[in-house]
């Protein structure tokens, strides 16, 4: 029997109706005011689209002295029969040690019975299991005064979208890149293209913030990683984060429904050094009209 949207949604309010229970310091959990109310409103009258997806973080205490652990939590509307996404980070954890740490929590998640919600369980594992990485952490920061070589990588996510208009949506995307030092461009209009770069943690939190919580039309087409012994910054395509736009063709009216000029795209893609992206964006293969 296949299992209904509404039901895995009420399984979601109930196991955050829990965990607010469990959590009720304040900074414990971070939910956005509107988040349960929209699922509520969509579960009385379901004749409208989906809700957003429940995304909320909890504040995690672990070892002695305390250390912060924040569980990053997005839940799919049909957790708990599929599986959540999962993310938990500490300024007191380097980044190898972070993806360890992260790589031991869905390990564990996948041996769980589907069906069954399972964000207490990960907050539990995230207590029980990340006291060692904390203690490498440590040593390893003692130790890396005595490394000679440090290596870096450049982190580049190539980004679709059917378009990019609205003045509130492209305000997000360069207070954001700012924000994180990302270098790139938004590629404004039909189709909508962005590119950003610079260290993989900060582009992964770029890609979470812009895509929440209801850009349905957006996809991660292409991801480049360049490791250097030397600083990311050498490796950069981009010396800013760019607001790129062409001529349009078309309509220029109330709809703003018009095609960006893609022969003067694939010219900017190819002076630095990405013509090959354009196929991988667009599917077809990018050629310049003889001048």
């Amino acid at each position: 029997m296949a299992v209904a949207v509404k039901d895995c949604l009420e399984l979601q309010l109930l196991e955050v109706e829990m965990l607010l229970s469990m959590f009720p310091k304040k900074g414990e959990i971070n939910l956005d005011e509107d988040a349960v109310p929209s699922v509520q409103r969509y579960l009385r009258n379901s004749d409208g689209g989906l809700p957003p997806q429940l995304e909320y973080s909890i504040a995690i205490d672990v070892g002695e002295p305390k250390v912060k652990v924040e569980l990053q939590v997005l839940l799919p509307h049909m957790y708990p029969h599929v599986a959540p996404q999962l993310f938990a980070r500490s300024d007191a954890l380097h980044r190898q040690q972070q993806l360890q740490l992260n790589t031991g929590l869905a390990s564990h998640i996948s041996s769980l019975d589907s069906g069954e919600v399972c964000v207490y369980e990960a907050v539990q594992w995230v207590k029980d299991n990340t006291l060692p990485y904390l203690e490498n952490s440590k040593i390893s920061s003692e130790s890396a005064s005595k490394e000679v070589v440090v290596k870096e990588t450049l982190h580049r996510m190539w980004i679709y979208s059917h378009h990019i208009y609205r003045q509130e949506l492209r305000k997000k995307i360069f207070d954001c890149a700012k924000k994180l030092n990302l270098t790139g461009f938004c590629l404004t209009g039909k189709p909508g293209v962005i590119c950003v770069e610079g260290l993989r943690e900060n582009c992964e939190e770029f890609w979470r913030v812009i895509r929440y919580p209801n850009w349905k039309h957006i996809s991660c087409k292409h991801v480049e990683n360049i490791e250097t012994e030397k600083s990311i910054d050498t490796l950069r395509l981009f010396r800013a984060f760019e607001d790129l736009q062409f001529q349009a063709h078309g309509d220029y009216g109330l709809r703003n429904d018009y095609h960006m000029d893609l022969g003067q795209f694939l010219e900017f893609l190819k002076q630095h050094q990405s013509g090959h992206i354009f196929q991988i964006l667009f599917g077809v293969e990018g050629k310049l009209s003889d001048k």
